[in-house]
Order: C-alpha cells, then structure tokens, then sequence
C-alpha cells in the first residue's frame, strides 16, 4: 500500500511549508532576517534576571496550545534545575501569528526582559527579533530556519546543515563517500539539498554521486524512482542522502526503491530527519539498515523522565528546547559578569550542555548540536556513533 502525502499548506506571498521532524520547531519560510546586530544589555546577576518566554499560546488550536504548555513546564523544569543563577521566568502568549509575536516580543523588554526565548515558529521568531532588534535584546528563538538567523536572532532547533554535517562526516569514514542527493521539489527539500551538498563539498573524504528529485506527491514519487535507480546505479553511489520525512514522502521511497531493484546494502539508506518519531516508522523494512542522527539519546531520555514525573505528561518533542534556553541563559548569568547576555557571550566557543546533548551558537546565528549517529535494525534504534560530549569530538 502506498503511503498517503499530508496535504501541503497553501502559500500565502511565498510558499510555507512545515517540517515535521526530529526535535526542532517547525521550518517554515520567512521574512528578511534583521541584519542589524545587538552587543546585549547590561544585567545585575545579583538579582532575578528577568527572561521572556515567548510561545504560542492564546489562539485556541489545540496543537499550538499543547506546544505552548510544553515549552513553559520544560523552561520552569529547566529553571528550578538552576544553581548558582536566579531567573526571573516571564511568559508571555503571541498567538501564531507574526504580528503577535512582535507585540509580545515588545511589551516583554518594555517591561525589563533581558533576553527572549523562542518564539517557535520563523516568521514569528523574526518579527520578534524587527521589534528589539533596536533595543539591545538577544533573541533565542525554537526556529530551525537558518534564514531567520543573524543579528539579534539566533535559532535553537537543529539545523539541516547541522545534521548533514555530522552525517557526511560519519558517512565517509564509513567509506561512505559516494552520496547521492534525493530531495523533494519544494523548499523545505531544496533547503536540504543545499544543505547536504554544502556538507559533502566541505568534506575531505566525500564526494556527490549525484541527484534525484520528485514532484511533492504521490504519483510525483512513483513517476521518479527509475530515474532515481538509474542514476545510483550509473554513478556507482554507496550512499542514498534523503531530504524526505516520515510525514511525508520517506515510507513511499523506502517502499519502491527496494522494490524497484536497489540495493539498500551496496546503496545505504541515510536521512535529514529523524527517523523514529512516530515510533511506527521504525517498523517500514525500506529503512532497516538505514542510519539517521538524534540529539544524545541517554540525556534526552533522562529529560523525559523527570518531565514525566514533573508533570504527569509526555513532553513535546521540541520542549527540550527550552531547557536547553535557559539552561545556556543560567550557566552565564552564573559568570556573575554584567556582559553574560552579550552576542559575544552566547556564542562562547565551549559552548553549553543542555537536555540534548552539548551545543553552541554561532555567530551567523545558527547553532551546532553534538548528534549521534543511529541506525534502524529490526524495527529498532542503534546507536552506531554516539553523541559527543565536548566540541572538537566526533562528529566536529
């Protein structure tokens, strides 16, 4: 049976399309990020820092509402955590849209907050950062989208780049080098590609087989897998890189292409996104063999289980974001120094450890995550290449 293609949302000015994958707030296209830059206010870390959280709440969708308490348990799980830093945790509802965030983002440093956290979706997350961008106020925000960052606003959810980085790196030292790019014709695909052939060119020991893509739907899959096995077969790939997701065009490619004649061991099987949320992916036999990247299992699975405790619920699978927020935010208010919410004081070359695993932010305003490398095998996840736990450890 083959699988059925969410229906994409309609575009607006400019096509919008979520991703919905791994732990990362939703990709979606956005406005101009703010060029103009912010050095950070001045803090007295012998008092209660005061801190916005941004997330979107008040529009009465139920998804966005469940987001919303998701990120505030796991900020105030993240802020009763803290020793040695006082935070003065203020919450502050956009609603979903843009303009809602910008208010928000406004009325929070109006009233003494010295950094934002989130918003979790793009256009909001940059709205936000227009509107303090002149006020010397650092914005972290739960985007994954890379043309959000810059200036005063930097992103916390994994990004493509981030994951194609560790991927390629793992994949040709597996002699692995040969990869072939097979990517969704919308955004959100060709931002993977990008990304992914930007991870291969700065690799010493990969190299690009080739490409494929299709049409975003399902007859668009089906007309496109011959091609795709020609092309891997001629360019003699040892390594399929798949921008798809499990919502979307990932089950139906793991299908047909086996079946179309590849085989997934002399061609191994790699995917931008992960791989095991929902769970019931796991269980597709295109996938057994196939290798995707994770935040640290063992600190993630940790976090869980004291929000389980905490709050009687599972968290969001993007709630990990926040702790890791204030968790950043807490290490450098405990520095004791009046600069600890500066650019240059965010983006610390040692970086912090959050509920993910180690991170730090970088400059353009993205960010870079310590991934593990994990592989599906018999409807279950392996950790073939764990997690670092410093910067300048595998996978860096």
């Amino acid at each position: 049976m083959f699988a059925l293609f969410r229906t994409p949302r309609k575009p607006l000015t400019r096509p919008l399309t979520r991703i919905a994958a791994l732990v990362s707030a939703f990709w979606v296209a956005a406005c101009d990020p703010m060029a103009t830059g912010s050095s950070g206010p001045s803090i007295n870390t012998r008092a209660p820092v005061p801190v916005a959280l941004l997330v979107p709440g008040g529009s009465g969708n139920a998804g966005d509402e469940l987001i919303a308490r998701s990120l505030r348990q796991a900020a105030q799980l993240a802020v009763s955590d803290l020793q040695g830093a006082q935070i003065d945790l203020r919450i502050y509802d956009t609603g979903t849209s843009a303009a809602g965030a910008g208010a928000a983002a406004t009325r929070a440093v109006d009233e003494g907050a010295k950094i934002i956290l989130g918003p979790v979706y793009a256009e909001a997350a940059n709205a936000a950062g227009v509107a303090v961008a002149g006020r010397g106020v650092n914005v972290l925000s739960f985007s994954n989208n890379p043309d959000i960052a810059g200036g005063n606003v930097f992103v916390l959810g994994p990004t493509f780049q981030n994951t194609a980085n560790r991927l390629v790196s793992y994949a040709a030292g597996q002699g692995r080098g040969r990869i072939m790019v097979v990517h969704d014709r919308n955004p959100s695909g060709e931002s993977g590609k990008r990304a992914i052939e930007s991870a291969i060119a700065r690799s010493g020991g990969a190299s690009l087989a080739g490409t494929g893509s299709y049409d975003f739907s399902q007859e668009g899959v089906v007309a496109a897998v011959p091609n795709i096995v020609a092309t891997a077969r001629n360019s003699g790939a040892q390594a399929m890189f798949f921008t798809a997701d499990t919502a979307g065009a990932l089950p139906l490619l793991a299908q047909l292409l086996p079946e179309a004649g590849l085989d997934r061991e002399t061609v191994r099987f790699i995917g931008l996104t992960r791989w095991d949320i929902p769970q019931a992916t796991l269980s597709l036999p295109g996938i057994q063999g196939g290798w995707f990247a994770l935040p640290d299992p063992s600190l993630n699975q940790q976090f869980q289980g004291r929000y389980q405790a905490a709050f009687g619920e599972a968290p969001h699978p993007i709630a990990g974001l926040a702790y890791d927020g204030i968790a950043a935010i807490g290490a450098l208010v405990k520095s004791g120094n009046s600069d600890a919410l500066t650019t240059a004081a965010l983006t610390q070359g040692s970086g912090f450890v959050g509920v993910n695993g180690i991170f730090r932010l970088r400059s353009d305003g993205t960010n870079e995550r310590g991934l593990a490398v994990a592989q599906v095998r018999n409807n279950q996840v392996y950790v073939i290449d764990p997690a670092p736990r410093s910067f300048g450890g595998a996978g860096f």
